[in-house]
């Protein structure tokens, strides 16, 4: 857990927040240019849970993730041009410009990858926990995976794993309450709890308010600590809200699967501006200081963008390249 003064990690946490949604804010202002031609999953509305989680971690920790992975990536340290770079199709691109927005890795962060295919990278995660448990190395991993991911057959057997070898890894669940378009209750019979899945094998669980930063990161502390300590596998279930379409940079209320007065009264909840309404009511920072901070973020965001564009495109003969280790 990092070791800073409450008003420092106050604005660690908001700070962290605000540019995930920022990027994001910047990317579908854009993304109707038609450069960015990979698909884009925004968690615009989640951030708090990204931020919060990861804060918990240190560098040195591992994390994975799944097709919505934005700010799991910037959150863990990842390198923003090299991300832009990616979704642009760009050599410069942290996966030299040949996976796009859902296959974004930074080894050095610690972010050891995202890929779009639905609880993937679970077992991945669990694989890589049982690694660093065997080499006795200071290292916690946290995979991050929405509610649809935990309807997979790996998530059960990852799961169990985790608990019959006392693995040093936190699974992050943002229920969003959608698999796609489907909400769970055509999905799952009855009163169903991921939480209580996890339970059942013998996990330790906790469900809470995704958009609450401060709750997030003393939860995802605890989880991390105890996975450090040897005191094996968590899974943090926090309820949050996607307020952008499944996939893409607009908005899809229209097509029937929510309803637009569900996605306002989510909307009042977020979490970036209830964040700054506490930190300007506690007398940690004042509107305008709340302002340049978003700007100098913007232009951040913008000059990365910039660099995305400007960058070569991938040569030829890399088509086959890293498609296989040797």
């Amino acid at each position: 857990m990092p070791q800073l003064f409450d008003s420092q990690l106050h604005f660690k946490l908001y700070k962290e927040m605000l540019r995930i949604r920022i990027v994001e804010n910047s990317i579908a202002e854009h993304y109707g240019e038609q450069e960015m031609r990979c698909p884009v999953h925004l968690s615009i509305g989640q951030e708090a849970a990204e931020a919060g989680a990861c804060a918990a971690l240190e560098r040195r920790d591992y994390v994975l993730s799944g097709h919505r992975s934005h700010g799991h990536y910037l959150a863990k340290g990842g390198n923003l041009k090299a991300m832009m770079a990616e979704i642009y199709g760009k050599a410069t691109g942290c996966a030299g410009g040949k996976g796009g927005s859902m296959h974004l890795v930074d080894i050095d962060a610690g972010f050891l990858g995202a890929a779009p295919i639905v609880g993937s990278t679970i077992p991945i995660a669990a694989g890589v926990a049982f690694a660093s448990q065997m080499r006795d190395e200071d290292r916690v991993v946290m995979v991050f995976l929405g509610d649809g991911a935990t309807e997979t057959g790996v998530f059960y057997e990852s799961v169990n794993f985790a608990a019959l070898k006392n693995l040093p890894i936190v699974f992050l669940v943002e229920n969003n309450f959608y698999s796609v378009y489907s909400p769970m209750d055509v999905r799952q019979k009855g009163d169903h709890r991921i939480i209580d899945i996890a339970r059942a094998h013998g996990v330790e669980a906790h469900q809470a308010d995704g958009n609450d930063l401060d709750l997030v990161y003393q939860i995802s502390s605890k989880a991390v600590n105890k996975a450090r300590a040897g005191g094996g596998p968590s899974l943090l279930e926090f309820i949050t809200y996607r307020w952008r379409e499944h996939c893409g940079h607009g908005y899809d209320n229209d097509i029937g699967y929510r309803t637009e007065a569900e996605f306002l009264s989510w909307k009042e909840r977020d979490p970036v501006a209830a964040y700054e309404r506490k930190l300007i009511a506690r007398g940690l920072a004042t509107q305008h200081e709340m302002d340049l901070m978003a700007n100098e973020l913007k232009q951040e965001a913008e000059e990365a963008i910039a660099y995305a564009k400007q960058g070569p495109w991938p040569e030829l003969d890399t088509l086959s390249s890293q498609v296989y280790a040797n």
